[in-house]
């Protein structure tokens, strides 16, 4: 009699046990849809891993990665809805505010903006191009552009249109250009140059880069499954770091033309330059930010004549989501 007790409170606990892990698993996951802003590449590729290796769905998430592109406004869309989630920049996203949007930044990707001046290689230093002609694109008119004026002394005589082609800078030994330190000097070794690279992020230029931003709506209403996205997603760079091979299956999925050495030449930059684990992602965990960082970006903008000096910052960023996410790099 003992034994047959026995055996039906252990069919029983089982069937419990059974019961709640399928009950667990069958809780719907929660959809998110999040917009890059460019095409998939290896900057992208923590999410893309954090995607590919199930990391967002352990943290009950269905997440929808769409590729932005130079025909895609992010912003817009995620002001009216079209996506819950758009990597931005910040002072993209201070202006935002102060034209009245209703958007936040709940945390960055990049700890350095790694935007760079690329020169030939006599050039030693920053200063030295002073008065040379630099290849600069429209919208760094009002990003890094009035910072290195002031920094250095640079003139708007000294500009040219830059087409996103390195062709202009390598047939002109005296010009310098703006870059990405994770592509565009790739395209400049092609070409026969090994280029000297200046970060501006070390040099003092203060933006984060590639943050994540969503609406006031979406962070009163849904902030527990956005703060689940981004501990994902700081869990799937420090995968990524670490062996990227999946998350650059779903990069050339979505982006069939990416090669493989351009991938591999982006990461090796980012660990070489800490783009997402240095900074304060060092101490704090990867995706941190801080308010003195806002201060000296909106500070740098006030003195850039870029934003007025009465708006307030914090309007513009909130730590709350990232409480809780400490993935050390």
């Amino acid at each position: 009699m003992g034994i047959l007790v026995d055996h039906a409170r252990w069919w029983f606990a089982a069937a419990l046990a059974f019961a709640v892990a399928g009950g667990a698993a069958a809780q719907p996951l929660e959809r998110l849809v999040f917009t890059t802003n460019w095409y998939a590449q290896a900057e992208h590729g923590g999410f893309y891993q954090a995607l590919a290796r199930g990391i967002y769905r352990a943290h009950g998430l269905d997440v929808e990665i769409r590729m932005g592109g130079p025909q895609v406004n992010g912003l817009q869309l995620l002001v009216a809805g079209a996506t819950d989630l758009f990597m931005g920049y910040d002072i993209q996203t201070v202006q935002a505010v102060r034209q009245g949007l209703p958007v936040v930044t709940v945390a960055a990707t990049f700890q350095k903006d790694p935007a760079v001046i690329i020169a030939h290689p006599d050039v030693r230093t920053l200063a030295a191009l002073k008065g040379r002609p630099i290849y600069i694109s429209p919208a760094s008119h009002t990003t890094f552009w009035p910072w290195l004026k002031a920094r250095y002394g640079f003139t708007d005589a000294q500009l040219r249109p830059y087409s996103f082609s390195v062709q202009p800078f390598l047939a002109d030994k005296r010009a310098a250009q703006q870059g990405y330190v994770t592509s565009e000097p790739y395209s400049v070794e092609k070409g026969g140059v090994k280029p000297s690279l200046f970060l501006l992020a070390d040099l003092g230029y203060p933006p984060y880069a590639q943050t994540l931003v969503i609406t006031r709506r979406t962070l009163a209403r849904r902030g527990d499954a956005v703060r689940r996205f981004v501990l994902a997603s700081a869990e799937g760079w420090k995968s990524y770091l670490a062996d990227p091979a999946p998350g650059n299956a779903l990069v050339k999925r979505d982006n069939p033309q990416m090669e493989d050495a351009l991938i591999a030449f982006g990461i090796a930059k980012m660990k070489e330059y800490g783009i997402v684990t240095g900074g304060d992602a060092a101490r704090l965990g990867i995706m941190a930010m801080t308010d003195d960082r806002w201060r000296r970006t909106f500070e740098f903008m006030r003195d850039a004549g870029l934003v007025e000096p009465g708006l307030d910052v914090r309007s513009a960023y909130t730590l709350e989501l990232l409480e809780g996410v400490r993935v050390l790099p």
